[in-house]
């Protein structure tokens, strides 16, 4: 059978000083069959030069400020694969990672998209007084069920639809409750995938004044999955978190 076509996608934002890594870690691959897309979100620093210092090596798509979500969704127009995996522009895939995933997916096939464990670290270019105020990383991989962990079948990504673009924060909370909600399968394999960087930049941290937002997305999520369960006569099974 011929290996299916990954689309990775990264949504990039004043990411000058880790975007490299980011794109290297998609390069480094042993699963070979893939496309790289990169969206600059209207960064203000030279993140666009980085990714066009790649040439044709990945499809770079600029486009004015408007998050996160609307940079994955700019990126998904530009996707020509069968399954659908994304990057953060700070963080790292394991060289395994698509190769194992892609494999998970060929042996079960009603397993919609897979994850991994994650493994964190503190950016070694932090001072000791900037190391202060980041919080510590996991002392341990942990399995996590968030979309740049995921590898997903390209129809099963469309059942649930593009990201949701009004808010800044809880993107990914947002787009896994709706995954939920429409019964993908996930599996998650026991490997780490992802190596998730911890700075000062992190959208956590940058985007502290719309942490709210997480409540609305849990709300949104609670309200639709009540809406359902009226129409089936079952009491609301509880959000995802």
């Amino acid at each position: 059978m011929k290996a299916p076509l990954i689309s990775v996608m990264i949504g990039a934002y004043n990411a000058e000083g880790y975007l490299v890594e980011a794109i290297e870690s998609v390069f480094a691959q042993t699963y070979r069959h893939l496309e790289l897309i990169v969206v600059d979100d209207g960064s203000t620093d030279s993140t666009a030069d980085v990714a066009r210092s790649f040439g044709d090596r990945l499809i770079f798509v600029p486009q004015a400020n408007a998050g996160n979500g609307a940079a994955r969704n700019r990126a998904l127009q530009e996707a020509s694969g069968d399954a659908f995996a994304f990057l953060d522009a700070d963080d790292r895939f394991t060289p395994e990672k698509l190769d194992l995933q892609v494999t998970e997916l060929d042996h079960v096939p009603d397993v919609d998209m897979v994850f991994g464990y994650v493994r964190e670290f503190v950016s070694p270019e932090l001072t000791e007084a900037e190391r202060a105020r980041v919080r510590a990383p996991a002392s341990q991989a942990m399995p996590w069920t968030a979309p740049n962990l995921m590898l997903i079948r390209r129809p099963s990504f469309e059942r649930v639809g593009r990201f949701e673009e009004t808010v800044k924060v809880g993107v990914t909370v947002d787009w896994y409750a709706r995954a939920l909600e429409q019964a993908l399968r996930g599996a998650m394999i026991p490997h780490v995938v992802l190596e998730r960087r911890l700075h000062l930049s992190n959208n956590g941290i940058r985007e502290r004044a719309s942490r709210h937002q997480y409540l609305h997305v849990i709300k949104q999520s609670l309200d639709r999955r009540r809406e359902q369960a009226s129409r089936v006569g079952e009491p609301p099974a509880p959000p995802a978190v």
